[in-house]
């Protein structure tokens, strides 16, 4: 089968977010597509749309190292509560810690270089150890600038597919199918954490302020000025370091 990103864009480009996994994880990339999941505040709705699909799907967590315990805890509640049975803890390695992050505090200095090292390169080598080639992510336009203009069916640098279902849904309606279906909050949400990522640099969002303020938030007054808003793992290009 001709698998180009043309193709898929206009056959199923416009299919609804159920419909487009179910094409997407049982014909189009069947045993060849996988899930990486943040399991944070907004992860429930997506893994319920996959599992009613196949809930023995790859689901790919980053371990960090620097999560919130109630992210831990929150994977293993949606676990039990969806029937996941394949989530995989993707690991940053041991000699790359050692060597660039000794005393863990890397995040505070360098930033972008952490999250290369504990989330783009865990990722980056399950991805070609697995062979897969398209990744569904939970990503939606509303959500950052960066994100305004993304498609549910993109190709990567790389040549992977990445399947973004929920890429046109809104706040409103994403709340309202989590109400519909009655799926188990992150625990930090009711503490006013509304994007969690790991705990070091993740702060609860003010009100009135935009859902990923919160993520980063110390960045803002590092050299640049510029406050971080994506951990890397969806932004193509090369990293400006070498290990």
């Amino acid at each position: 089968m001709n698998t180009s990103l043309s193709r898929l864009q206009t056959f199923y480009g416009d299919m609804d977010a159920s419909e487009l996994l179910r094409v997407m994880i049982t014909e189009e990339f069947a045993g060849k597509i996988t899930l990486v999941s943040s399991f944070g505040s907004g992860s429930a709705l997506l893994l319920s749309l996959v599992a009613e699909v196949d809930t023995d799907l790859p689901v790919l967590f980053l371990d960090t190292k620097k999560h919130f315990p109630e992210t831990l805890e929150y994977v293993e509640t949606l676990k039990k509560h969806l029937g996941l049975t394949n989530v995989k803890f993707l690991e940053p390695r041991v000699d790359l810690v050692k060597n660039i992050d000794p005393g863990g505090e890397l995040w505070n200095s360098q930033p972008n270089r952490c999250c290369w090292l504990r989330k783009v390169e865990p990722l980056q080598r399950e991805l070609k150890e697995g062979e897969y080639k398209a990744l569904i992510t939970g990503r939606k336009r509303y959500q950052t600038a960066q994100r305004a203009e993304m498609d549910t069916i993109e190709m990567n640098e790389d040549g992977r597919f990445r399947i973004n279902p929920l890429a046109l849904w809104d706040k409103k309606r994403l709340d309202e199918e989590l109400k519909k279906r009655k799926l188990p909050e992150h625990p930090l949400v009711k503490k006013g954490y509304l994007s969690i990522g790991c705990a070091p640099c993740t702060k609860p969002v003010k009100k009135g302020e935009d859902e990923r303020a919160g993520r980063w938030a110390h960045t803002g007054d590092l050299p640049g000025g510029e406050q971080k808003v994506e951990c890397g793992i969806h932004v193509g290009g090369k990293p400006e370091w070498n290990i």
